[in-house]
């Protein structure tokens, strides 16, 4: 996959807006009642980057990184700060954040997932851009040392244990993540006057799947 391991300045995204998207088709029969179906396993984020611009540096930075990226050609790593952690807002990272499996005493790597649980019902995220040196990892409730005891894939959010977890016993993980993104426009405009006026640039962003 075309993907440069660069993060969008993180001072730009911050206090732009967006989130995840669902694609369900419905379908209403001639009884009146409907069929719902959804082709997505995954929800999908965007963002409108443009809302972040506060000054002229902002949108040169933005045009700059824009160029290097080669407009939607290549994608790269996006910090959303309404979600980027493992653990509440409000909570500590932990290695015991996420539960990403059960061991069975052969496998030895476990992807990095996060979990949104409403009620009885659940939805589970894989995570493939993990933040270098935020993650920990946890083994029936005790904390491992990375290098050590397993080391971490950076690139896909897959970790690998030294020696496979014995059957039954709990893996979890804390960490904070990246959306890997690209530009959803190939065209930046931007106008020096109406931004001294208030105005900012309109510059979508759209999840990508790894």
């Amino acid at each position: 996959m075309q993907f440069h391991e660069v993060r969008f300045p993180a001072t730009l995204s911050f206090g732009s807006v967006g989130g995840p998207e669902r694609r369900t088709d419905v379908v209403t029969i001639s009884n009146g009642f409907e069929e719902r179906n959804s082709p997505w396993a995954h929800s999908r984020r965007r963002y409108d980057a443009g809302l972040g611009m506060r000054s002229l540096d902002d949108v040169e930075t933005l045009i700059a990184f824009f160029e290097a990226r080669f407009g939607q050609l290549y994608a790269f790593r996006w910090k959303d700060w309404s979600d980027y952690r493992s653990a509440k807002p409000s909570a500590d990272i932990s290695a015991f954040d996420q539960v990403l499996g059960t061991g069975d005493g052969t496998q030895t790597e476990f992807p990095l997932i996060k979990a949104y649980q409403s009620g009885t019902y659940s939805y589970v995220r894989p995570i493939s851009k993990p933040v270098i040196g935020t993650v920990v990892v946890g083994v029936n409730g005790a904390a491992l040392v990375e290098g050590e005891d397993y080391s971490i894939e950076h690139e896909t959010g897959v970790i690998t244990f030294v020696t496979a977890p014995d059957a039954g016993v709990e893996v979890t993980a804390g960490f904070e993540f990246d959306v890997p993104v690209r530009f959803d426009t190939d065209r930046i405009q931007t106008s020096i006057a109406s931004f001294q006026a208030g105005e900012v640039p309109n510059v979508p962003i759209v999840e990508v799947r790894i």
